[in-house]
């Protein structure tokens, strides 16, 4: 069973405004001094039908901080585990073994193996919203299209979005109860 945590930080992502600029990916990387060919986060592009009757789906991607998340319970030494504050799913590098089990369990493929054999994920910028401030994605989307805040909070712009906007999200059947919201 996962702890109960003071607060549920989760993210949307507005397809609708999303242009797929990749802007999120780099400034994460800068944030987070992310290795080279590694990404916390990555933009999806979906199409479907026929051409010329085909549609698309563009949003930036990451880890979904779920109510339920596998990685946390399949680490065999604690490394990953829910921030009491946040809510947020993260990673204790320095106890983590690189064994791989929270990567198997994962069912977005969020999570990677730093080259100094630890494995390493988004984290929601967890040292930026304990002071307050933005995600660095959310900071810097040219569209505005990443929103992050409280779940709890029924003030909160997130929770705002999600009351009015239709969304979806990914893999409901795996059990997870991701906190990543895709608007429409």
């Amino acid at each position: 069973m996962t702890p109960k945590s003071d607060r549920r930080f989760g993210m949307a992502v507005d397809m609708v405004a999303c242009v797929g600029c990749s802007a999120c990916v780099i400034a994460c990387r800068d944030e987070n001094d992310v290795p080279e060919g590694h990404s916390r986060r990555w933009v999806m592009e979906v199409v479907r039908g026929r051409f010329p009757e085909l549609t698309a789906e563009v949003w930036s991607d990451c880890c979904q901080h779920c109510d339920n998340p596998p990685c946390v319970t399949s680490c065999p030494t604690g490394a990953s585990h829910v921030h009491k504050a946040t809510g947020t799913t993260q990673v204790h590098k320095e106890m983590c073994t690189g064994c791989k089990a929270c990567v198997a369990s994962c069912p977005y493929g969020a999570r990677y193996i730093h080259p100094k054999g630890y494995i390493d994920k988004c984290t929601l910028c967890v040292h930026r919203l304990e002071r307050g401030d933005n995600t660095a994605c959310e900071a810097v989307c040219p569209t505005s299209a990443i929103v992050v805040g409280d779940l709890d909070d029924p003030n909160s712009e997130i929770s705002r979005v999600i009351r009015t906007r239709r969304f979806k999200q990914q893999k409901l059947d795996a059990g997870t109860k991701p906190r990543f919201f895709l608007l429409q």
